[in-house]
Protein backbone atom coordinates (compact mmCIF):
# COMPACT_ATOMS: atom_id res chain seq x y z
CA UNK A 1 0.00 0.00 0.00
CA UNK A 2 1.29 3.43 -0.91
CA UNK A 3 2.04 5.67 2.04
CA UNK A 4 1.34 9.40 2.27
CA UNK A 5 5.06 10.14 2.12
CA UNK A 6 5.53 7.96 -0.96
CA UNK A 7 2.63 9.63 -2.74
CA UNK A 8 3.90 13.12 -1.98
CA UNK A 9 7.44 12.13 -3.00
CA UNK A 10 6.24 11.01 -6.44
CA UNK A 11 4.10 14.12 -6.84
CA UNK A 12 7.07 16.34 -5.96
CA UNK A 13 9.25 14.54 -8.49
CA UNK A 14 6.57 14.94 -11.17
CA UNK A 15 6.18 18.65 -10.42
CA UNK A 16 9.93 19.25 -10.51
CA UNK A 17 10.25 17.35 -13.77
CA UNK A 18 7.44 19.31 -15.39
CA UNK A 19 8.61 22.69 -14.11
CA UNK A 20 12.24 22.30 -15.21
CA UNK A 21 15.36 23.46 -13.37
CA UNK A 22 14.89 27.24 -13.39
CA UNK A 23 11.29 27.62 -12.25
CA UNK A 24 10.51 29.75 -9.18
CA UNK A 25 9.46 28.26 -5.84
CA UNK A 26 8.02 29.66 -2.63
CA UNK A 27 11.42 29.17 -0.98
CA UNK A 28 12.90 32.66 -1.15
CA UNK A 29 15.87 32.75 -3.51
CA UNK A 30 15.48 29.13 -4.60
CA UNK A 31 14.72 27.78 -8.05
CA UNK A 32 13.46 24.26 -8.58
CA UNK A 33 17.08 23.13 -9.01
CA UNK A 34 17.94 24.52 -5.56
CA UNK A 35 14.91 22.79 -4.06
CA UNK A 36 15.73 19.46 -5.71
CA UNK A 37 19.33 19.60 -4.45
CA UNK A 38 18.10 20.38 -0.92
CA UNK A 39 15.82 17.34 -0.89
CA UNK A 40 18.54 15.01 -2.18
CA UNK A 41 21.17 16.27 0.28
CA UNK A 42 18.75 15.89 3.19
CA UNK A 43 18.10 12.25 2.31
CA UNK A 44 21.45 11.10 1.00
CA UNK A 45 24.08 13.09 2.89
CA UNK A 46 23.27 13.05 6.61
CA UNK A 47 26.89 14.08 7.27
CA UNK A 48 26.05 17.44 5.67
CA UNK A 49 22.30 17.76 6.21
CA UNK A 50 22.86 18.61 9.88
CA UNK A 51 24.00 22.01 8.66
CA UNK A 52 20.35 22.88 8.07
CA UNK A 53 19.98 23.11 11.85
CA UNK A 54 23.51 23.28 13.30
CA UNK A 55 25.49 26.42 12.49
CA UNK A 56 28.85 24.69 12.90
CA UNK A 57 28.00 22.33 10.01
CA UNK A 58 26.74 25.04 7.66
CA UNK A 59 29.95 25.32 5.64
CA UNK A 60 29.99 21.56 4.99
CA UNK A 61 26.35 21.70 3.94
CA UNK A 62 27.16 24.52 1.54
CA UNK A 63 30.00 22.54 -0.07
CA UNK A 64 27.99 19.36 -0.45
CA UNK A 65 24.97 21.22 -1.79
CA UNK A 66 27.16 22.89 -4.41
CA UNK A 67 28.30 19.43 -5.55
CA UNK A 68 24.72 18.32 -6.06
CA UNK A 69 23.71 21.57 -7.74
CA UNK A 70 26.37 20.81 -10.36
CA UNK A 71 24.72 17.48 -11.22
CA UNK A 72 22.28 17.20 -14.14
CA UNK A 73 18.81 18.28 -13.05
CA UNK A 74 17.17 15.10 -14.32
CA UNK A 75 19.53 13.10 -12.09
CA UNK A 76 18.39 15.05 -9.03
CA UNK A 77 14.75 14.42 -9.91
CA UNK A 78 15.49 10.71 -10.41
CA UNK A 79 17.17 10.49 -6.99
CA UNK A 80 14.09 12.05 -5.38
CA UNK A 81 11.74 9.74 -7.24
CA UNK A 82 13.64 6.54 -6.43
CA UNK A 83 14.02 7.43 -2.76
CA UNK A 84 16.85 7.19 -0.26
CA UNK A 85 19.54 4.49 -0.27
CA UNK A 86 19.14 1.46 1.97
CA UNK A 87 21.57 2.77 4.59
CA UNK A 88 19.48 5.90 5.12
CA UNK A 89 17.04 6.01 8.06
CA UNK A 90 14.53 7.47 5.59
CA UNK A 91 14.43 4.07 3.84
CA UNK A 92 12.46 2.72 6.82
CA UNK A 93 8.72 3.10 6.21
CA UNK A 94 7.93 4.39 9.70
CA UNK A 95 10.73 6.97 9.62
CA UNK A 96 9.71 8.00 6.11
CA UNK A 97 6.11 8.58 7.18
CA UNK A 98 7.09 10.41 10.35
CA UNK A 99 9.70 12.67 8.72
CA UNK A 100 8.66 13.14 5.13
CA UNK A 101 4.89 13.57 4.89
CA UNK A 102 5.04 17.29 5.66
CA UNK A 103 8.46 17.71 4.05
CA UNK A 104 7.29 16.50 0.66
CA UNK A 105 3.83 18.04 0.93
CA UNK A 106 5.26 21.49 1.67
CA UNK A 107 7.89 21.29 -1.06
CA UNK A 108 5.32 20.09 -3.59
CA UNK A 109 3.26 23.15 -2.70
CA UNK A 110 6.42 25.29 -2.97
CA UNK A 111 6.53 24.33 -6.63
CA UNK A 112 2.79 24.41 -7.31
CA UNK A 113 1.96 27.68 -5.58
CA UNK A 114 4.81 29.61 -7.14
CA UNK A 115 2.88 29.41 -10.42
CA UNK A 116 0.36 32.21 -11.10
CA UNK A 117 -2.46 29.84 -12.10
CA UNK A 118 -2.28 27.41 -9.18
CA UNK A 119 -5.42 26.12 -7.50
CA UNK A 120 -5.81 24.31 -4.15
CA UNK A 121 -5.61 20.52 -4.23
CA UNK A 122 -8.56 18.41 -3.17
CA UNK A 123 -7.13 16.29 -0.36
CA UNK A 124 -8.92 13.33 1.18
CA UNK A 125 -9.92 13.47 4.88
CA UNK A 126 -7.43 10.75 5.86
CA UNK A 127 -4.52 12.78 4.51
CA UNK A 128 -5.86 15.95 6.13
CA UNK A 129 -5.93 14.12 9.46
CA UNK A 130 -2.37 12.88 8.90
CA UNK A 131 -1.19 16.43 8.26
CA UNK A 132 -3.02 17.68 11.34
CA UNK A 133 -1.50 14.99 13.53
CA UNK A 134 2.01 15.98 12.47
CA UNK A 135 1.25 19.68 12.73
CA UNK A 136 0.07 19.25 16.32
CA UNK A 137 3.45 17.73 17.19
CA UNK A 138 5.50 20.41 15.41
CA UNK A 139 3.37 23.52 15.98
CA UNK A 140 5.34 24.89 18.95
CA UNK A 141 8.62 24.45 17.10
CA UNK A 142 7.22 26.27 14.06
CA UNK A 143 5.77 29.11 16.13
CA UNK A 144 8.50 29.56 18.73
CA UNK A 145 9.84 32.79 17.23
CA UNK A 146 6.68 34.61 16.20
CA UNK A 147 5.88 38.01 17.78
CA UNK A 148 2.31 37.12 18.88
CA UNK A 149 0.37 34.35 20.51
CA UNK A 150 -0.66 31.86 17.84
CA UNK A 151 -3.48 29.31 17.74
CA UNK A 152 -4.07 27.06 14.74
CA UNK A 153 -7.69 25.99 14.25
CA UNK A 154 -9.39 23.50 11.96
CA UNK A 155 -12.87 24.32 10.59
CA UNK A 156 -14.33 21.63 12.89
CA UNK A 157 -13.01 23.52 15.93
CA UNK A 158 -9.95 21.42 16.80
CA UNK A 159 -7.09 23.68 17.87
CA UNK A 160 -3.42 23.53 18.71
CA UNK A 161 -1.34 26.26 20.34
CA UNK A 162 1.77 27.19 18.37
CA UNK A 163 2.83 29.93 20.76
CA UNK A 164 1.44 31.17 24.04
CA UNK A 165 1.30 34.91 24.51
CA UNK A 166 -0.77 38.02 23.98
CA UNK A 167 -2.24 39.35 21.83
CA UNK A 168 -3.39 36.08 20.29
CA UNK A 169 -4.02 35.50 16.61
CA UNK A 170 -6.16 32.51 15.62
CA UNK A 171 -5.48 31.10 12.17
CA UNK A 172 -8.30 28.95 10.76
CA UNK A 173 -8.11 26.63 7.79
CA UNK A 174 -7.87 23.05 6.63
CA UNK A 175 -4.79 21.23 8.00
CA UNK A 176 -3.16 21.36 4.57
CA UNK A 177 -3.42 25.16 4.55
CA UNK A 178 -2.38 25.51 8.19
CA UNK A 179 0.76 23.51 7.39
CA UNK A 180 1.62 25.88 4.55
CA UNK A 181 1.08 28.83 6.90
CA UNK A 182 2.96 27.38 9.87
CA UNK A 183 5.95 26.49 7.72
CA UNK A 184 6.46 30.13 6.78
CA UNK A 185 4.49 30.40 3.52
CA UNK A 186 1.86 32.74 4.98
CA UNK A 187 1.13 34.57 1.75
CA UNK A 188 0.29 31.35 -0.11
CA UNK A 189 -1.97 29.79 2.56
CA UNK A 190 -5.77 29.83 2.21
CA UNK A 191 -6.56 30.68 5.83
CA UNK A 192 -8.43 33.26 7.91
CA UNK A 193 -6.67 35.26 10.63
CA UNK A 194 -8.59 36.63 13.60
CA UNK A 195 -7.22 38.88 16.30
CA UNK A 196 -5.84 42.34 17.00
CA UNK A 197 -5.27 44.15 13.71
CA UNK A 198 -1.63 45.00 14.43
CA UNK A 199 -0.89 41.47 15.66
CA UNK A 200 -2.41 40.00 12.49
CA UNK A 201 -0.24 42.29 10.36
CA UNK A 202 2.87 41.29 12.34
CA UNK A 203 2.11 37.60 11.94
CA UNK A 204 1.53 37.90 8.21
CA UNK A 205 4.88 39.66 7.77
CA UNK A 206 7.09 37.72 10.18
CA UNK A 207 10.02 35.68 8.89
CA UNK A 208 10.10 33.68 12.12
CA UNK A 209 7.51 31.05 11.26
CA UNK A 210 8.86 27.63 10.38
CA UNK A 211 12.22 26.01 10.99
Amino acid sequence: MSTHAKRERLLLADLLETAGPEAPTLCEGWTTRDLAAHVVVRERRPDAAGGMLVKQLASRLERVTAEFLAKPYDELVRLIRTGPPRFSPFSLKQVDEMSNVIEFYVHAEDVRRAQPDWTPRELDPVFQDALWSRLERSARLMGRGVPTGLVLRRPDGQTTVARRGAPVVTVTGEPSELVVFAYGRQGAAKVELDGDENAVAQLRATKQLGI
